[in-house]
């Protein structure tokens, strides 16, 4: 192999090994319980910044922070409860992937299913009207334009011009 190939080669395994050297958070908990609840709510916590992604799954500086300050109030000794309390109070109900049910949030809660509902509404007006429109545009048969013809008890003239009623 040349040497030019050898860079190469090196290049290539540097920039493919790039994702790997991203910084991973370690913190150390007293016991198990603690690092269960740091998950926990690592996994509830939403990042400010990365619209839908938990404080668990996003990389930005701010969730990196979030997670330290996380890991702070639970060393402090604080409570679930605490924690989010902590969290809203600085970050607003934005914060919580389940945003309690308030005159701010109500909107977050039932627009989804208003927008279901229309969107169901307007489905069946839909296949209703062309149903409808189906059904009218069908052609009689002869035998059926005929039981008609003897319903009616009249002559419909087929060319649109004469209405015999």
């Amino acid at each position: 192999m040349s040497l030019l190939n050898r860079r190469l080669m090196l290049f290539l395994v540097v920039l493919l090994s790039w994702p790997s050297m991203a910084a991973i958070d370690v913190y150390k908990f007293d016991t198990e319980s603690q690092r269960q609840r740091y998950l926990v709510l690592a996994e509830e916590l939403r990042c400010p910044k990365c619209q839908n992604q938990n404080l668990a799954g996003s990389n930005s500086q701010i969730a990196t922070d979030l997670r330290r300050e996380l890991h702070r109030l639970l060393q402090e000794g604080k409570t679930d409860v605490e924690v989010k309390d902590y969290m809203v109070e600085r970050y607003g109900d934005f914060v919580l992937y389940k945003p309690p049910l308030t005159g701010s949030t109500f909107v977050l809660w039932f627009f989804p299913l208003l927008m279901l509902l229309t969107g169901l509404i307007i489905l069946t007006l839909i296949i209703r009207q062309r149903r409808k429109k189906a059904v009218i545009d069908m052609p009689l048969s002869a035998v059926e334009q005929a039981k008609l013809d003897s319903l009616v008890g009249t002559k419909v003239n087929t060319n649109s011009e004469n209405v015999d009623l």
